[in-house]
């Protein structure tokens, strides 16, 4: 893929003025937000495991999007692709269009979200409070095109998430989500963690922690969970990339087709979990946080759960690391919506009940790992 809709000329001077002015504001931004906090709650029933969650929901966007958004537009500027007055353009359910329209206003370019008209009335509101515009399709597969052909009428540049994450953003560190993981958890008892749990959207932030644990050569395993109706579980359980699917209900993560961001090498285990126990988790952790978080952080959290469950029948004991992706205030009139749910046909109870039990006592199975 070009990297930018069309030729452009060569810098004039004004612009290469605004490139600098406007990474010096870019690095500025992640100067400010660089680390947020390692959360450690308490759990009862998970002896001598540890579950440590990075709160990325603390960016000044609310997600862990704002990384993501601010390497595109780094990789844009130095690049070349993307220089003063041009319209940016992106594929995205939420969350990583919100920060790319706050990053979009302060290097003041126009911003187009393109995606489903299901996305969550907060988000699109978001959006729209940054100066962004939104660009509706009925199917999430659309989107890719739309956002493509509206660069292409507006000379503009496709931001292309699901096809630069893993490029934009330097694995080998450089401050990166999976680099500063590693040193929050430095002086931890269990300071290398067993398993680094995380969900599958772009796949861009799991190919980064892989590839980060890889290169340091780090005892750390890569469990990626999924959801239902994602193309990302079938693929690499089979190895066929060319898998699709309809499409997930859990917003900012599973996807209708295999992402070229989503690198199957670096994932030491998946799997797959159904709806209900990541909106059941969603919500029994929200509780016990105190604080609403997102479902993909509850997608996140049964992931960690399972492995916890996995590492306490093995006799083993030690530490888990994933991510709160966003807060759970974005989906109010969804995941925390009893009559959505009911119109959705999820029906949560079993999987809190089993949830709530396993964080108290550590006995009630989840799902089970293989052998």
């Amino acid at each position: 893929m070009e990297q930018c809709q069309k030729f452009v000329s060569r810098l004039s001077e004004d612009d290469r003025d605004w490139t600098r002015r406007a990474i010096d504001i870019l690095e500025a931004d992640g100067r400010r937000s660089a680390d947020t906090h390692l959360v450690m709650p308490d759990f009862p029933g998970l002896r001598g495991i540890s579950i440590y969650l990075k709160d990325e929901s603390s960016h000044p966007t609310g997600s862990l999007k704002h990384r993501l958004a601010r390497s595109l537009f780094l990789y844009g500027i130095c690049n070349g692709c993307i220089r003063r007055g041009t319209t940016l353009v992106e594929a995205s359910s939420g969350s990583t269009a919100v920060s790319e329209a706050y990053f979009a206003r302060l290097l003041s370019l126009p911003f187009v979200a393109v995606m489903p008209r299901s996305t969550s009335q907060q988000k699109v509101e978001s959006i729209t409070s940054f100066g962004g515009q939104c660009h509706f399709v009925e199917n999430a597969g659309e989107v890719y095109a739309m956002a493509q052909k509206i660069a292409d009428e507006t000379g503009g540049y496709y931001l292309d998430q699901f096809t630069n994450a893993e490029r934009a953003t330097d694995w080998r560190g450089n401050n990166n989500i999976a680099e500063s993981i590693f040193r929050q958890m430095s002086s931890e008892q269990h300071s290398i963690p067993d398993w680094v749990v995380m969900s599958a959207g772009t796949g861009g932030t799991s190919a980064t922690i892989g590839r980060f644990i890889r290169y340091r050569n780090l005892a750390t395993r890569l469990c990626v969970v999924d959801v239902e109706n994602s193309a990302f579980y079938e693929a690499w359980c089979t190895g066929d990339t060319s898998v699709t699917a309809t499409g997930s209900r859990i917003e900012g993560i599973g996807r209708p087709r295999v992402e070229p961001s989503f690198i199957p090498g670096v994932i030491d285990e998946m799997i797959l979990v159904p709806d209900a126990a990541s909106i059941a988790a969603t919500r029994v952790l929200s509780e016990r946080l105190f604080r609403r978080v997102g479902g993909s952080t509850g997608t996140n959290f049964i992931g960690a759960l399972c492995m916890a469950s996995d590492m306490m029948r093995h006799g083993r004991e030690g530490s888990i690391v994933t991510l709160i992706c966003d807060s759970g205030e974005r989906y109010e009139n969804t995941y925390f919506n009893d009559a959505w749910l009911a119109e959705q046909k999820i029906d949560i109870a079993d999987w809190r009940q089993r949830i709530e039990a396993f964080l108290d006592t550590g006995l009630c199975s989840l799902l089970e790992m293989p052998a």
